[in-house]
């Protein structure tokens, strides 16, 4: 078993696979999967800080990689978007996912001591997306599967997106993670899973279910 592999200690996973085995035609999913991504955007979207101030913040509060530029490459989300690609009886692979890098090609690979000492070079342009924003709108980066996933194949993409404030993605605070299960059944209201998406507890409270759910199997 797997649950914790997206989400952490929510029970996203189980969900999934229990409306696809059950036949339900599951349309979208979309949603916040980092919860250092979601730290990162719910504070400067609302905080008149530079964007370096708040990566600066995300990092000393322990929430990112100790490179963070794993985390703002998108290739956790991207994975995790695969993840469940998969549950749905997907054939995509890593490739076929669109992923948007929050981090300039020139500060990809360098050393990173010089990466950490030169984060305000991110100032302008984050600055600059989110002063060009609808007002009552923030910015979240998201994981977003869709298309006709009756399909071989689904649409996968990561990227940068602004909302509603008061949209369901717009609203969540702090670290949560969010996701929306879109399906026929449910038509536009989908099924909503919210919570801490990072962190040793709420993981291994995961991991915990699953060997419960195991050991009801063994005689």
């Amino acid at each position: 078993m797997y649950e914790t592999t997206v989400g952490a200690g929510l029970p996203l996973i189980d969900t999934i696979k229990l409306l696809h085995e059950s036949g339900e035609n599951i349309t979208r999913i979309r949603g916040v999967f980092s919860g250092t991504l979601s730290y990162l955007f719910n504070n400067f979207s609302v905080q008149n800080k530079p964007f370096s101030t708040i990566v600066q913040e995300t990092i000393s509060k322990g929430f990112t990689e100790p490179d963070p530029r794993e985390d703002f490459s998108g290739n956790d989300v991207a994975r995790k978007l695969l993840i469940l690609a998969r549950e749905l009886d997907l054939q995509n692979e890593f490739e076929d996912v669109s992923v948007q890098n929050l981090i300039p090609i020139a500060y990809q690979n360098i050393a990173l001591e010089k990466f950490l000492s030169q984060l305000h070079v991110l100032d302008e342009e984050f600055q600059a997306i989110k002063d060009g924003q609808k007002p009552g709108y923030v910015l979240r980066y998201i994981g977003d599967l869709s298309g006709d996933l009756s399909q071989d194949k689904g649409n996968l993409e990561v990227k940068l997106v602004s909302i509603p404030e008061d949209s369901t993605l717009g609203q969540i605070k702090g670290s949560d993670a969010i996701f929306e299960i879109f399906t026929e059944s449910y038509g536009e209201h989908p099924i909503v899973i919210q919570g801490a998406g990072a962190g040793a507890e709420v993981t291994a409270r995961g991991v915990f279910g699953d060997i419960l759910r195991l050991s009801k199997h063994i005689n």
